[in-house]
C-alpha cells in the first residue's frame, strides 16, 4: 500500500511576490574585458548595475583602482567584488611600503586569487586583473568564479561575454598598437551590450602603461553601430 505520509517540499513558493526584485542582490550583470598591447594593457567595461530585472545604476564604474599600476574589472555581485578589491588594495599598500616600490601585477593577481578561492562558496565574483610593471610589462590575469587564475593576452567576462567570444577570437592579434587595442575593446563591448540585457550604459576604458593610467568614457550615442535586427 502507498504511504499516507505527507511529503514536505522546502522553499516552494507557488506564488512568488511580484516585488521580489526589490530584495534581489545588486549584480554588475556585466561585460568586462582586458587586452595586452605593445606597451601596456587596455581595460574596459559597460556601466549597468542590475537588481534582478531592475536597472539600479546606469553609470557604474567597474574599473577599480587597486594600486597606481594595477586595476581590476569587476563582475558578479557588486558588494562582493567591491569588498574584495578594497581588501586587496589594503594588502598591496602594505606590500608596497615594505618593498619600497610598486608591487608586481602578478602579486596583485595572486592576492585576488587567494581570496576568491578561499571564499569561493560565499562569493560571486569574476575578476580581471590588469596592469603594468617594470619586470613583465603589461599583463592580464583572469580570475573567474571559483578562484582559478590564469594569465591571458586577452580576456573577457560577465554575462555579455558569451555573445562575443567568436568576435574576440577572429579579431584579436598580438602586438597591437594602443589605438588598435582601444578600438578592438570598444567594438567588442558595444557588441556585447547590444545583445545582453544585463549590460548597457556607457563604455569606460583604462589605458595602463609605464606612464600610469589614462581614463576614457564613450557615451551610449557615441558607440560604434553594427547590424541590429
Amino acid at each position: 500500500m502507498f504511504s499516507q505520509t505527507p511529503v514536505l517540499v522546502e522553499n516552494y513558493a507557488p506564488n512568488p511576490s511580484p516585488h521580489d526584485w526589490m530584495n534581489a542582490p545588486h549584480s554588475t550583470g556585466t561585460s568586462i574585458m582586458a587586452a595586452e598591447f605593445n606597451g601596456g594593457v587596455v581595460i574596459g567595461a559597460d556601466s549597468r548595475t542590475t537588481t534582478g530585472a531592475y536597472i539600479a545604476n546606469r553609470v557604474t564604474d567597474k574599473l577599480t583602482k587597486v594600486t597606481d599600476n594595477i586595476y581590476c574589472c569587476r563582475s558578479g555581485s557588486a558588494a562582493d567584488t567591491q569588498a574584495i578589491a578594497d581588501i586587496v588594495a589594503y594588502h598591496l599598500n602594505f606590500h608596497a611600503m615594505e618593498l619600497g616600490e610598486k608591487p608586481l601585477v602578478n602579486i596583485g593577481a595572486a592576492v585576488f586569487r587567494e581570496l576568491c578561492y578561499n571564499y569561493r562558496d560565499s562569493l560571486v565574483a569574476g575578476i580581471l586583473v590588469a596592469g603594468w610593471d617594470k619586470r613583465n610589462g603589461g599583463q592580464v590575469y583572469s580570475i573567474p568564479v571559483g578562484g582559478m587564475c590564469v594569465r591571458q593576452p586577452v580576456s573577457i567576462g560577465g554575462s555579455g561575454s558569451s555573445y562575443v567570444y567568436g568576435y574576440v577570437d577572429a579579431n584579436f592579434k598580438q602586438g597591437m598598437t594602443e589605438e588598435e587595442c582601444v578600438n578592438f575593446i570598444t567594438n567588442t563591448l558595444s557588441l556585447a551590450m547590444s545583445r545582453d540585457g544585463s549590460s548597457g550604459g556607457v563604455v569606460r576604458l583604462g589605458i595602463i602603461t609605464e606612464k600610469g593610467i589614462e581614463r576614457r568614457v564613450i557615451l551610449g550615442d557615441q558607440l560604434p553601430k553594427f547590424y541590429e535586427g
